[in-house]
């Protein structure tokens, strides 16, 4: 981590819908898993102050519901149309709020401003694009029990928190290829053949290395990519089904 004043820079949160009745908004009791609350606020509430206390300039959120779209107004929050998918949403929050942006979702409950703040600066200054992870030990250790989905690789199981920063107008050539990731987000193994066969060769034999193997993707895509791990074990903790929402809400309160 360096002690370099830290860049300013505008945030965008996803918080559209995949359409359908959302099983965790349905057992939560509210029409969308935005504006389910956490220790009095909304989740998006939640994640808005974080970002705000974070330091950052312009908060946006990308919606899909008339719902949200009002609670974020509210809040005091630009509102953006969401895509057909994240990624898709990312590049429109991309052309209207600029780089560097940080993206993370409505669904991250526990998100932290110091979270961000030791992200950002532990992103090597290179890098055109930046993701959080935690390696599966972190997760483990902070919250015992729950379940994530893991990408294995040499030096350990790692699962994404949801925090990303698009640091450089280039960035927006990750867009592509994250969509094709989203597609596989929960089979592991098919974004892992996206690395082709040398370095497939070398994660089969158990000897990739998550920076390396995010690196490659970077370098396919014409930009840097870096992947940053968090010493933060419940930064992978979102909210995506019931047995989420009784974690986070059986935790202690977090003095603010």
């Amino acid at each position: 981590m360096t002690d370099a004043v830290p860049t300013p820079f505008n945030a965008l949160i996803l918080a559209g819908s995949r359409g359908g009745v959302d099983p965790l908004a349905a057992y939560a009791g509210v029409a969308h898993k935005a504006l389910i609350l956490l220790e009095g606020r909304t989740l998006l509430a939640r994640v808005a102050d974080a970002l705000r206390e974070a330091g950052a300039g312009v908060i946006a959120v990308s919606v899909s519901d008339d719902v949200v779209r009002d609670h974020a107004v509210a809040l005091g929050l630009r509102v953006l149309d969401a895509a057909s998918g994240p990624s898709l949403s990312v590049g429109d929050g991309i052309a209207a709020l600029g780089t560097p942006l940080l993206v993370t979702t409505a669904d991250h409950a526990l998100l932290r401003p110091e979270w961000i703040t030791r992200f950002q600066a532990d992103i090597p200054a290179d890098a055109d694009v930046a993701v959080l992870l935690a390696r599966r030990d972190v997760v483990e250790a902070a919250a015992p029990g729950t379940r994530r989905t893991y990408l294995r690789f040499a030096d350990g199981g790692w699962s994404g928190c949801n925090l990303f920063r698009f640091a450089t107008p280039r960035s927006i050539a990750a867009i592509d290829l994250w969509r094709q990731v989203e597609a596989d987000r929960k089979r592991p193994w098919r974004i892992v053949r996206r690395l082709g066969p040398g370095l497939l060769l070398r994660y089969a034999l158990g000897r990739l290395t998550l920076g390396d193997a995010i690196a490659h993707l970077g370098r396919k895509a014409g930009l840097v990519a870096a992947a940053v791990a968090t010493p933060y074990g419940l930064a992978a903790v979102d909210v995506d089904k019931p047995a989420d929402l009784d974690l986070v809400r059986s935790l202690p309160p977090v003095p603010r």
